[in-house]
């Protein structure tokens, strides 16, 4: 008998090592960029090009204090929250309504095009909003940003939306008719809140493509409304590239983008779950 105990210690533990490896096989590459990253924002431009690489150094935050100070990267980033924002707004207005009309109404042929949609290349639809928008005069606005993210945003709360609405039971729905409550009423006091998981998920994802995005806002933006993304090529000339600048840029990036994820963490890997299940 214990021999047999014996036996399954070590079995748990080869399995729990094993377990532990194949995690760590995941996330190194996942994670040894962002530390690599975020190491380099604090050494200096020689420290960063040095061959073999220095570990024992001193480091600086002169990398943040030009980012922050010198190109005013905090006008970058209220262009980027405003467009964010206000993108995944407009496609929560618009898509939550859609997504309940193809989940109740079985219309997979629309969620069939939605999906078309979402996959189809961005940069196909750069030059016909260059055109429309030029000739509008608005370029350079934030009016074109929003309409041209709202192409990335509205077809990730649809698809997944349609998935969750799915999971949400009739019999809910059906007692409030037999009640009189009307549909719309039933939509907004109860599918919504039940479907709150579903919801934040989106409402993160939209954020997250469209604050991420580069492509429109190299062709629609200019000064008065560049973003994030765009902005790092500010430390990008035809000479040089400004390695510590760029690090520290980037990690002021993607910070409210973990700081997003890491609080809605729950909601996102519930929903997203549903999705999946259902879709």
């Amino acid at each position: 008998m214990g021999k047999g105990r014996w036996y399954y210690k070590v079995s748990s533990f080869s399995k729990g090592f094993l377990f532990f490896l194949l995690v760590l096989f995941i996330l190194v590459p996942v994670v040894f960029p962002f530390l690599w990253m975020l190491d380099a924002s604090f050494k200096t431009q020689k420290d960063i090009t040095s061959i073999p690489p220095k570990f024992l150094i001193s480091r600086t935050l002169e990398n943040y204090r030009r980012v922050f100070q010198e190109q005013n990267f905090l006008r970058f980033f209220f262009n980027s929250a405003v467009v964010g924002v206000s993108a995944t707004l407009i496609s929560l207005a618009l898509g939550l309504p859609a997504a309940y009309s193809i989940a109740r109404y079985k219309q997979e042929t629309y969620r069939f095009i939605i999906l078309v949609a979402r996959l189809m290349p961005g940069i196909s639809l750069l030059l016909p909003w260059y055109l429309m928008f030029s000739r509008l005069g608005l370029i350079d606005t934030f009016l074109a940003l929003i309409l041209s993210h709202i192409l990335i945003g509205l077809p990730i709360v649809v698809w997944t939306m349609s998935s969750y609405f799915q999971s949400v039971p009739l019999e809910i729905e059906e007692s409030a008719l037999v009640d009189g409550v009307t549909r719309q009423r039933i939509f907004v006091s109860i599918v919504l809140p039940i479907s709150t998981p579903g919801i934040v998920t989106a409402t993160t994802l939209s954020f997250l493509f469209s604050w991420n995005n580069f492509m429109f806002s190299q062709v629609l933006s200019m000064e008065n409304t560049k973003t994030l993304p765009l902005a790092v090529y500010n430390f990008v000339s035809y000479a040089e590239v400004d390695w510590g600048s760029v690090m520290a840029a980037s990690i002021a990036i993607i910070t409210p983008a973990i700081i997003l994820t890491m609080i809605f963490q729950q909601y996102v890997v519930k929903g997203l779950t549903v999705g999946a299940l259902k879709g």
